[in-house]
């Protein structure tokens, strides 16, 4: 009942998006340190064909952002930091609640029957 596709995936973009609101903390705490590089968190696109294949279950992969450095070595962006926190924070609070929805309506099935 709870290894459905659909909660596995919310379970795999909750986590996903966790992982990218650490990283995100982090590129932004190192805004200042010579040759930090920023991370970057991806799952979407592993998320989408794991339910295309009928299972939600995947792992974020952070790497290291590949874009052009400042002349510290640095490549932390922070308007890039900003919009990427506030689509993180969107994007988790709509996971959160599919999530309770989901939840809820197992209760309501377990009730009546």
């Amino acid at each position: 009942m709870f290894d459905s596709v659909t909660i596995s995936a919310l379970g795999s973009a909750l986590d996903g998006l966790a992982e990218r609101q650490r990283a995100t903390a982090q590129n932004v705490a190192n805004v200042n340190t010579p040759n930090y590089r920023a991370k970057q968190v991806d799952f979407e696109q592993a998320l989408i064909r794991g339910v295309e294949q009928g299972n939600g279950h995947v792992v974020a992969r952070t790497t290291e952002s590949s874009e052009p450095t400042r002349l510290d070595g640095n490549n932390v962006n922070m308007d890039q930091e900003t919009l990427m926190n506030v689509e993180t924070v969107l994007r988790y609070q709509f996971a959160s609640r599919a999530v309770t929805h989901e939840f809820s309506m197992l209760r309501t099935a377990i009730r009546t029957n």
